[in-house]
Order: C-alpha cells, then sequence, then structure tokens
C-alpha cells in the first residue's frame, strides 16, 4: 500500500443563505459538500467525477484552502491545514498546487508567459534565486512541451491547449508534491486533450506527482485515475480502483452514469443496458432526507428515506475476495452489468 500524503475527514461545507438587507438573518445554507472522506495516496491519482453542482470543485478549494470548511479535516503530513493562515498557510500551498478549468480565464492576459510562470517564485523568493529565475521558465516551459523561446509572448498568442501547457508549467514552478486538477481539459478539443493528458501522465512519474484529477468525461477519468470517487450532492457515493467502479459498479447511480458513456463501437452500442433517470436533481438548500439519490432511484425504498447509507463495503461482499467488494453509500448495492459482454 502506498503512503496516504493527503487524509479528507468528515469535510462539510454549507454556504449560508440570508435574507434581508439590512439586517441579514441565515434562512438556511446550501450544503455543498456534506460529511466526505477520503485519501489521497503519494504517486497516485484520485478522480473525482458526478455531475454538476455536486460539489467537486468546492471540495477542490476547500483543499487549496480558498474556502474555510464548515467542519472537518484536511490532514497533509499528519497536520491539519484547514485552519493556517499567514505563512504556515503560504508553506502548504507551495506543496499542494492548482490547475484551473479554463485555459483562457486562468491566465492574465497583461502579463507574458514568463510572468505567469514566474509569479510564484515572486510569492516564495526562496524557490529560486532572483538571477535565476528566468532559466528556470524556460526550462519550464520545455518540459510542458513548449519552446523556450515563447517566454516573452502573451496568453493570447497561443492555442487552448497551449495555454493549459502554460498552467501546468506555472503549477510544477515550486516542485509542488500535490496538484489539484478542476477539470482540466474540458474545454479542450478531444485530439489536445489526449496531449494534456499524456503529458500529465509523464510529468506524474517524473516528479513523483499525486493528482486529484476532477471531470466529467467517465473515459478520461478511467485513463489517467488510479482510484475513482463518485460524488453525488455532495456526498461521495462509491469510492474503488479504477476496475472496482468502471466494471464492478454497486451504487445505483455510479452504474446510472456509466450506462450514459457514449459507446463508438455499434456492436456494443445495441447490447448495452440504458439507464434513464427520472426527475430532476434535488436543490443542496434543502436535500432528500437519508440517501441523497433515493429520490430518482428505481431501488428506493422506506429504509433509504429514514437511514443515511455509510460509506462502507457492503455486507454481502466483505471477505468474498469480489471486485464489488469497495466502498459504496448503498443499503441495497449490488452488481449490475450495464454493458453486457
Amino acid at each position: 500500500m502506498a503512503e496516504p500524503i493527503l487524509e479528507v475527514r468528515n469535510l462539510v461545507k454549507h454556504f449560508p443563505l440570508t435574507r434581508g438587507i439590512l439586517f441579514k438573518r441565515q434562512i438556511g445554507a446550501v450544503k455543498a459538500v456534506d460529511d466526505i472522506s477520503f485519501t489521497l495516496n503519494r504517486g497516485e491519482t484520485l478522480g473525482i467525477v458526478g455531475e454538476s453542482g455536486c460539489g467537486k470543485s468546492t471540495v477542490a478549494k476547500l483543499l487549496m484552502n480558498l474556502e474555510q470548511p464548515t467542519s472537518g479535516q484536511i490532514i497533509y503530513k499528519g497536520e491539519d491545514i484547514s485552519r493556517l493562515s499567514g505563512s504556515a498557510l503560504k508553506a502548504v500551498r507551495r506543496n499542494i498546487q492548482m490547475v484551473f478549468q479554463d485555459p483562457y480565464t486562468s491566465l492574465n492576459p497583461r502579463m507574458t508567459v514568463g510572468d505567469i510562470i514566474g509569479e510564484p517564485f515572486e510569492i516564495h523568493p526562496d524557490a529560486a534565486p532572483k538571477g535565476d529565475r528566468r532559466r528556470r521558465v524556460r526550462e519550464l516551459l520545455d518540459v510542458v512541451g513548449l519552446n523556450p523561446e515563447y517566454i516573452n509572448r502573451y496568453p493570447h498568442q497561443f492555442s487552448g491547449g497551449q495555454r493549459q501547457r502554460i498552467g501546468i508549467a506555472r503549477g510544477l514552478a515550486l516542485n509542488p508534491e500535490i496538484i489539484i486538477c478542476d477539470e482540466p481539459v474540458s474545454a479542450l478539443d478531444v485530439s489536445v486533450q489526449a496531449q494534456v493528458i499524456n503529458l500529465m501522465e509523464k510529468l506524474q512519474d517524473e516528479f513523483n506527482l499525486s493528482y486529484m484529477f476532477i471531470a466529467h468525461d467517465l473515459s478520461i477519468v478511467r485513463h489517467i485515475s488510479d482510484r475513482v470517487g463518485v460524488m453525488y450532492l455532495g456526498k461521495m457515493a462509491e469510492i474503488g480502483t479504477d476496475e472496482e467502479i468502471y466494471d464492478h459498479p454497486t451504487h445505483p447511480y455510479t452504474q446510472a452514469l456509466l450506462s450514459a458513456v457514449p459507446q463508438p463501437d455499434p456492436s456494443v452500442r445495441d447490447t448495452r443496458e440504458r439507464i434513464l433517470l427520472t426527475g430532476d436533481v434535488p436543490s443542496p438548500a434543502n436535500p432528500p432526507s437519508g440517501c441523497r439519490f433515493r429520490t430518482r432511484c428505481w431501488k428506493a425504498q422506506d429504509k433509504c428515506a429514514e437511514e443515511v447509507p455509510l460509506l462502507a463495503v457492503p455486507q454481502r461482499f466483505r471477505g468474498t475476495g469480489s471486485r464489488a467488494a469497495h466502498e459504496s453509500a448503498c443499503h441495497f448495492a449490488e452488481e449490475r452489468d450495464v454493458v453486457h459482454s
């Protein structure tokens, strides 16, 4: 087993809903992230998937301390970093960097590429001597597959894939141990997505990086991830290795997600089972009692409304050695072949 480098314990983030102009009072809360726990091991990639609004990006911001958690712990190398500030937080952020979703808005259009990639050295001057920074920026451009001579160009002179490479170079500048990737390829063409994913895998091997990779595209997540977590309405529905989640899903929501993945092979497309969910996603300001997925689940029973299912290995699979023996937050977890062989 690899060594855990980051542990998230019972993480909660509620955004208050207020009413009034002069005298505001809280009338509720948006439960963006509601009691999730997971670990990130050294050198591995943990993929996080789920539909829009399930809390994936909020988790990323909490790990970077861009948002303060309502409760819970984020343990990095044995220290709870969720309440740090000032110089202590600055030191931790040197080892936990982020690649943002949109390569067009995450780069300052008024700064050159050299200034953008070299900015971390201004914040952490001990990372590189002042006279050595330009050389380091050129090295980083070369590492991500860009011509070092582009150092004086501006972001508008690059394509979307090249801009994302610049964002990755900025994330690598301080030699971090963890990189949080918030949908880093969703705004790119398919061919460019493959280039960026292959680059990230190469850099992971070269620098022993740990990734938390957030995405909508399930095929990309499977390609790059060692383990995958599936989120629904602020909760973790299922988590396991890529093979366990994709080939042996036990949570109904995961099964429905996988059944929606486009299949290029017509023979497979004709034999697949399409799971159609009814109803809309409930509001995170007023989530259902018990299991959050029960209002759209074909297995829902009275127990689902009364008890919150624990994220644990289902009783029926414990000790069996089956690939279905992984953590799933469902009272009636069972395997289901979404695509028949």
